[in-house]
């Protein structure tokens, strides 16, 4: 399986022919979602969820469909019947060849204040790769090949790094990094390398590896 990383929060898989898609949100490319066969949402923001692209890439491939948790299904369903599914935390699914699980319910705590919305992650392919959103879920399947290890507001590194601790993936890719900065990112990068206990990469947007 090729993964891809877009911009920000989007990772792209592909696999004997078939695309599938993950977060193509407000920060990725503009073309993130194209050809996708499969488009996978975490939850609503807008990083991770634009509502314009999905419709591009459903209008654009008549055989697309989209799995997502409810908040951000109500919103595209009526334009595509049939072909926008609702999942939550235990539901599996296969898509385009495809074995996807659905792990966790809430988004990672931002601050005490803001109220915490609902958040899915995906399990693809019996753990080759995890992508949880925002949020610190630990799959019941150990040893992801692939997990996302990112920054939003308000966690610090050490929380990132006790989550790879956690989870003990072959293979740590990070992504959710548009708000690093170029100076910040070899420092976050070696402190999560150094201490999380798993191979720690990056991937340029656009780059790809296998997994």
């Amino acid at each position: 399986m090729k993964l891809t990383k877009k911009s920000h929060a989007c990772v792209r898989l592909e696999k004997d022919g078939r695309t599938l898609v993950i977060d193509p949100g407000g920060f990725s490319e503009e073309d993130a979602a194209a050809g996708a066969d499969v488009l996978l949402v975490t939850h609503e923001h807008p990083d991770h969820f634009d509502e314009q692209r999905l419709r591009a890439a459903m209008e654009a491939n008549p055989a697309a469909e989209i799995w997502t948790l409810r908040s951000v299904a109500e919103k595209v369903s009526a334009a595509f019947p049939g072909r926008v599914h609702t999942v939550g935390h235990g539901d599996t699914f296969t898509a385009a060849g495809f074995d996807v699980q659905v792990h966790g319910e809430l988004h990672a705590v931002i601050h005490p204040d803001i109220p915490r919305i609902t958040n899915v992650g995906y399990l693809v392919d019996g753990g080759r790769v995890f992508h949880p959103g925002d949020a610190l879920t630990v799959p019941d399947r150990a040893g992801a090949t692939v997990v996302r290890a990112g920054v939003w507001r308000g966690v610090m590194v050490s929380v990132f790094i006790e989550y790879v601790r956690e989870v003990k993936p072959q293979r740590a890719y990070d992504i959710h990094d548009a708000l690093l900065t170029d100076l910040a990112r070899p420092i976050y990068d070696r402190q999560i390398g150094a201490l999380g206990g798993s191979e720690h990469l990056r991937l340029t947007p656009g780059a790809s590896a296998e997994v």
